[in-house]
């Protein structure tokens, strides 16, 4: 059994609450690292709609295409 295989056997396991639970630890976390790492927050806000739009691509691709 490969990685992924194990963790989407893990994944099936869980509800959607813990599904947003874990995206709030995430969201919380990189608030963290921005605060502690302030280089990151000084760049425009053009930046992190480059990333956003990047980061987007393919889980959107996944969802609407295949």
């Amino acid at each position: 059994m490969g990685f992924e295989t194990w963790a989407d056997s893990k994944i099936k396991k869980l509800h959607w609450t813990d599904i947003a639970l874990v995206k709030l630890s995430v969201a919380g976390f990189v608030l963290m690292v921005a605060k502690l790492w302030e280089p990151l927050l000084s760049l425009d806000w053009y930046w992190y709609a480059i990333i956003f739009v990047l980061a987007a691509i393919k889980p959107m691709f996944k969802l609407y295409v295949k």
